[in-house]
């Protein structure tokens, strides 16, 4: 994937569809109004995008699945002046 936006719109196609947030120590799925434990969530693909004019603003866009079956993505930005979530999004684990 190239673009942020190109990422999002195959993702969405694939029915991760939900807008996801970090709030506090759960991960956030905004349209459900349902929060999650990062150990329910499984990170599915993860796309990476570094600024065009700054390879400092890197952002990631997560795919999420939960147990219950809501899928949705997730996008951190990882940049010194935006570091709230990340740690509890460290703790989603990863599909092997």
């Amino acid at each position: 994937m190239d673009t942020l936006s190109e990422a999002m719109g195959n993702l969405n196609k694939e029915g991760f569809t939900e807008e996801m947030r970090p709030s506090g120590n759960f991960i956030e799925a905004i349209g459900a109004r349902k929060k999650y434990n990062p150990e329910d969530l499984i990170i599915m693909k993860s796309y990476r995008f570094e600024g065009m004019t700054d390879p400092a603003d890197e952002m990631i866009c997560y795919a999420i699945s939960a147990r219950d079956g809501t899928k949705g993505t997730l996008v951190m930005s990882f940049s010194a002046k935006n570091s709230e979530g990340v740690e509890t999004v460290r703790k989603i684990p990863s599909k092997k």
